[in-house]
Protein backbone atom coordinates (compact mmCIF):
# COMPACT_ATOMS: atom_id res chain seq x y z
CA UNK A 1 0.00 0.00 0.00
CA UNK A 2 1.38 3.39 -1.03
CA UNK A 3 1.28 6.36 1.34
CA UNK A 4 1.80 8.80 -1.54
CA UNK A 5 -1.47 10.33 -2.71
CA UNK A 6 -2.51 9.80 -6.33
CA UNK A 7 -3.43 13.49 -6.55
CA UNK A 8 -1.34 16.40 -5.39
CA UNK A 9 -3.38 19.42 -4.30
CA UNK A 10 -1.62 22.79 -4.20
CA UNK A 11 -2.87 26.25 -3.28
CA UNK A 12 -2.27 29.57 -4.99
CA UNK A 13 -2.19 32.42 -2.48
CA UNK A 14 -2.85 35.95 -3.77
CA UNK A 15 -1.71 39.10 -1.96
CA UNK A 16 -1.83 42.77 -2.90
CA UNK A 17 1.55 44.13 -3.97
CA UNK A 18 2.91 47.58 -4.61
CA UNK A 19 1.45 49.85 -7.28
CA UNK A 20 -1.60 47.64 -7.79
CA UNK A 21 0.32 44.46 -8.67
CA UNK A 22 -0.94 41.12 -7.40
CA UNK A 23 1.53 38.72 -5.81
CA UNK A 24 0.93 34.98 -6.17
CA UNK A 25 2.68 32.08 -4.47
CA UNK A 26 2.30 28.34 -3.98
CA UNK A 27 3.25 27.80 -0.34
CA UNK A 28 3.49 24.01 -0.64
CA UNK A 29 6.51 24.43 -2.97
CA UNK A 30 9.21 26.68 -1.53
CA UNK A 31 10.38 29.41 -3.89
CA UNK A 32 7.40 29.36 -6.23
CA UNK A 33 6.08 32.89 -6.44
CA UNK A 34 5.37 35.50 -9.09
CA UNK A 35 3.22 38.53 -9.78
CA UNK A 36 0.94 40.06 -12.35
CA UNK A 37 -1.03 43.20 -13.07
CA UNK A 38 -4.25 41.16 -12.85
CA UNK A 39 -5.22 38.07 -10.87
CA UNK A 40 -5.34 36.06 -14.10
CA UNK A 41 -1.84 37.18 -15.09
CA UNK A 42 -0.50 36.47 -11.58
CA UNK A 43 -2.09 33.00 -11.73
CA UNK A 44 -0.57 32.20 -15.14
CA UNK A 45 2.83 33.50 -14.03
CA UNK A 46 2.93 31.49 -10.80
CA UNK A 47 1.94 28.33 -12.70
CA UNK A 48 4.82 29.03 -15.10
CA UNK A 49 7.10 29.48 -12.08
CA UNK A 50 5.94 26.08 -10.75
CA UNK A 51 6.67 24.44 -14.10
CA UNK A 52 10.14 26.01 -14.13
CA UNK A 53 10.83 24.92 -10.55
CA UNK A 54 9.82 21.33 -11.38
CA UNK A 55 11.72 21.18 -14.68
CA UNK A 56 14.42 18.53 -14.79
CA UNK A 57 17.96 19.64 -14.19
CA UNK A 58 20.30 19.13 -17.12
CA UNK A 59 22.24 15.90 -16.91
CA UNK A 60 25.91 15.41 -17.60
CA UNK A 61 27.95 12.45 -18.78
CA UNK A 62 29.62 12.01 -15.38
CA UNK A 63 26.33 12.06 -13.42
CA UNK A 64 25.93 8.55 -12.02
CA UNK A 65 22.66 9.13 -10.16
CA UNK A 66 19.76 6.89 -11.08
CA UNK A 67 16.74 8.73 -12.43
CA UNK A 68 13.09 7.78 -12.76
CA UNK A 69 10.66 9.75 -14.88
CA UNK A 70 7.60 11.12 -13.11
CA UNK A 71 4.79 12.60 -15.20
CA UNK A 72 2.71 15.34 -13.57
CA UNK A 73 -0.16 17.10 -15.28
CA UNK A 74 -0.92 20.63 -14.12
CA UNK A 75 -4.66 21.00 -14.63
CA UNK A 76 -5.26 24.60 -13.79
Amino acid sequence: MSLVPEQLDLTIVYEPGEDGWILASIPEVAGVHSQGQTREEARANVIDALRLMLSPEPGSSDDQREREALHLTIAA
